[in-house]
């Protein structure tokens, strides 16, 4: 569903669907960066489209047996945008290998997909100073931004190192789903990486 949205939306360029943002980074016994933890928040409206009858058991909720086959779509699906993570040492791009252990939950009419995104390839220690990532989608159909409360957060065990996120000068538009699609507002249009915060990880003293 959100990869049909997206596909439609590439000639618009400017959202109409956002999504709040918490992640884990993960490490090995090593403390070699292996991946992120992603929990994607989706709005309201997208939500609510995305859905609409899937309540086989009609009980008033869906469950994660309801919502697995969304979840499959979607995580699958992901892997044309490139899992909307970017991560980079120094300026080399590293790649992500395919998501596991994906599962979406809704939540006071609000859908949340949870997967772990593994990197291909885990960052050695001493690069950790040069490690950084955005979340975002480069046709800016789909706003992302970090959740204001422990948007990032170190999985146990690397406490010598704390993620720090950089805003950038320009905001995404905080408009409900109905206010995107009547806007004609131009200064919209352009890459979502005008609008990507980054994650950079400060460790030691």
């Amino acid at each position: 569903m959100l990869a049909s949205l997206l596909s439609a939306g590439k000639a618009t360029a400017h959202p109409h669907v956002w999504v709040t943002v918490e992640t884990e980074i993960q490490h090995d016994a090593e403390k070699r960066v292996t991946g992120f933890q992603h929990k994607w928040t989706f709005d309201e409206f997208y939500s609510s489209f995305a859905t609409q009858g899937m309540d086989k058991n009609e009980d008033g909720k869906l469950d994660r047996e309801e919502l697995k086959e969304l979840a499959e779509v979607n995580v699958t699906s992901l892997k044309e945008f490139g899992f909307f993570t970017f991560p980079k040492i120094a300026r080399d791009q590293a790649d992500c290998d395919e998501p596991r252990d994906y599962w979406l939950e809704q939540k006071d009419g609000m859908l949340t997909l949870h997967f772990f995104l593994p990197l291909k390839q885990p960052v050695e220690k001493a690069k950790l100073k040069d490690f950084h990532f955005s979340v975002y989608d480069p046709t800016f159909y789909v706003a992302f931004a970090f959740a204001k409360d422990a948007p990032i957060r170190m999985a146990a065990g690397l406490s010598e190192c704390r993620p720090e996120i950089s805003r950038p000068e320009i905001q995404a538009p905080a408009k409900s789903l109905s206010e995107s699609v009547q806007s004609e507002n131009n200064e919209l249009m352009g890459s979502g990486s005008a609008y990507a915060e980054n994650v950079r990880l400060k460790c030691g003293a």
